[in-house]
């Protein structure tokens, strides 16, 4: 069933959106995903930090960041000052680094429940996903183009489907969670 196909692929577009989010969510350790969503002012564009120099992990809590042209520091440490990491940027004229603090167990509980919120979003929104495949069935069923029988088996596989993605989810959660507490 290809009307199968194109809920699953939105399922699975849920759950990589969930996963790329959890990549940005600071966990105590550097990970230079945490930069994916800042945007560095190159030339009057906002173009995204890893296009306009060499981002690396020397230590386990730094991320330096190396520019590929002297001019882009300041903006590169504006744009940094400016999003939402809660971190104060060092820049000494070569580089920008970003000393990552150890977290505080209550600021570990409030990501974890952060991340919990986020797999709770993206269940609700699988949910969604599901409700509006089983409309779509019943109206072919009313239109003629499926049976009675197909009605049924397609509801059932996208509920299966469902419940697989929840599981995933599920487990992902877990993973940040745990990823999270470890210090």
């Amino acid at each position: 069933m290809e009307e199968l196909n194109v809920y699953e692929e939105k399922m699975n577009k849920t759950l990589d959106v969930l996963l790329s989010d959890f990549g940005t969510i600071r966990a105590g350790r550097a990970n230079p995903h945490v930069l994916d969503k800042i945007k560095v002012d190159y030339y009057g564009t906002p173009t995204p930090l890893q296009q306009v120099g060499n981002v690396s992990v020397p230590e386990a809590r730094m991320i330096v960041i190396q520019p590929w042209e002297k001019s882009l520091l300041k903006p590169i440490e504006k744009a940094i000052l400016t999003s939402e990491l809660g971190i104060n940027p060092t820049n000494d004229g070569n580089c920008v680094r970003l000393v990552f603090p150890e977290m505080t167990e209550e600021r570990r509980k409030e990501v974890s429940k952060d991340v919990k919120k986020k797999g709770e979003g993206a269940k609700v929104a699988l949910r969604n996903i599901r409700r509006d495949a089983n409309e779509a069935f019943k109206k072919m069923e009313k239109s003629g183009d499926m049976s009675e029988d197909d009605l049924k088996e397609a509801t059932e596989k996208i509920q299966k489907l469902t419940d697989k993605m929840v599981e995933k989810i599920d487990k992902a959660v877990e993973e940040k969670t745990r990823e999270i507490m470890t210090v």
